[in-house]
């Protein structure tokens, strides 16, 4: 492992519990806690619960890792140094196929603030959605990029509007929205977590940042420690929100942040909830467009996948066939969703399995490259636990991941077949080259 230069890192501590913040706190909080809501009732805030303590560990896993091997390949190079190509290929393949239903569910959730401001339901959703997710390509594909100062803002955009809604809606809150505190029964809670996995997302996306920092070993655990604390505290304010103040009308609600907001500032606040949104939306989108289509042409170049995807590799290209075809997989999923109108929770499901897949991978590999009775290899074990009930309680979407797995291992095969043909092809030139050599020289 190449020893860290400090004189190379620009990043603090807060400057890590920032990324930290931004990376986890996205789109879902906008509508995963209606949703939670339907699934299990006021019970769902015992899965938000869960799930926040349970991202600790995990957290603190990833952290340790980075820190020990500060590289950008983040959990696929941890895949690979601990269990090989193959596994480094399942990660990749898991993240890559995880963007398109991910970046759909996001774009109906800033889409249906927006239905809910102006009308037109159904019809409203999917034009607005289809349109947000093309402008992020065009964006993306004439190279252009959010600015992190924008990304900033953005992020201090998305706190106020969850302040806002919370403050200004408590004085609604009813003791008796959260009786009978499971509708659904107990067991209800679990499938509420897995959903919500959505939301938890992002713990590893500063490891691929590691080595930027100042001090990795020491500013990685302290930003990942506020940012567990700041994440956790405004989760469950928000779900406590959604649950104790719209109370059984927060399960049928497409903009939970809107309908708080009209309690507390009137009616005319759902259109400023619809512009938060759809701002938020647009800078969550475009992270997952651009990292994506740079994931699928790392892919490519290294023949994870086609080789065809690997235009835009390099430093400073921009990688238009792997982001043309991740938008065309949304788009295809975005059409799927609205002909068959089942909403946002399949695209948010499938993409929350893949994430856990990724997740298992990344941590078992903590185990096995963290030093023995360190406190990140016992995270690793705590966190392999909480990963491993979350595998059980995605149930069917894990087909997702499942395929996706297959497909990258069969990947590596056809690779290792066209690398060993082409090496025996330059061996058996390279001799063929010599005895011809060797034949010319008598008669020299």
């Amino acid at each position: 492992m190449p020893a860290h230069n400090p004189a190379e890192g620009r990043l603090t501590a807060a400057h890590g519990t920032a990324l930290y913040v931004g990376a986890v706190l996205g789109t879902g909080v906008i509508a995963l806690p209606a949703l939670a809501a339907e699934v299990a009732g006021p019970a769902s805030l015992l899965a938000w619960l869960g799930l926040a303590v349970l991202s600790a560990p995990l957290a603190a896993a990833f952290a340790a890792l980075g820190a020990r091997h500060p590289d950008a390949g983040g959990v696929s190079t941890y895949a690979r140094l601990a269990f090989g190509e193959r596994a480094a290929a399942v990660a990749g393949w898991c993240f890559y196929f995880a963007i398109p239903p991910g970046a759909v569910a996001a774009a109906l959730f800033g889409a249906s603030y927006v239905s809910s401001a102006l009308g037109g339901g159904t019809v409203t959703t999917a034009i607005t959605a289809a349109g947000l997710m093309l402008t992020v390509t065009m964006v993306n594909a004439v190279g252009l990029r959010m600015t992190g100062r924008a990304q900033f803002l953005l992020f201090l955009l998305l706190l106020a509007l969850l302040a806002t809604a919370v403050l200004l809606s408590l004085p609604h809150t009813r003791a008796e929205h959260l009786r009978p505190f499971a509708p659904h029964g107990w067991t209800a809670v679990g499938p509420a977590a897995a959903l919500l996995v959505f939301s938890f997302a992002g713990w590893e996306a500063v490891t691929h940042l590691a080595g930027e920092f100042r001090r990795p070993a020491r500013d990685l655990a302290r930003a990942t420690g506020a940012a567990v604390v700041i994440v956790g505290v405004l989760y469950l304010a928000v779900a406590f929100a959604v649950v104790a103040v719209l109370g059984p009308a927060a399960a049928d609600s497409d903009a939970p942040l809107g309908d708080l907001m009209a309690l507390g500032l009137g009616g005319g606040a759902r259109p400023l909830a619809a512009l938060a949104a759809v701002l938020l939306t647009l800078g969550t989108m475009n992270a997952y467009y651009a990292g994506a289509a740079k994931l699928g042409a790392a892919l490519g170049r290294d023949g994870v996948l086609p080789a065809w995807f690997a235009q835009g590799s390099t430093a400073g290209e921009t990688p238009r066939r792997s982001l043309f075809f991740v938008s065309a997989l949304a788009g295809l999923a975005l059409l799927a969703v609205t002909v068959t109108d089942t909403g946002a929770l399949p695209a948010v499901m499938l993409s929350s399995g893949s994430f856990v897949v990724v997740y298992a991978i990344g941590v078992a590999a903590a185990i096995r490259l963290l030093p023995r009775r360190s406190a990140g290899r016992a995270a690793a074990w705590a966190a392999l636990a909480a990963v491993l009930l979350l595998l059980a309680l995605s149930g069917l979407y894990l087909l997702w991941p499942l395929v996706v797995s297959c497909g990258a291992l069969l990947s590596v095969r056809r690779y290792r077949r066209r690398r060993a043909r082409e090496q025996n092809a330059a061996v058996t030139a390279t001799a063929a080259g010599r005895q011809e050599l060797g034949s010319v020289r008598p008669g020299i």
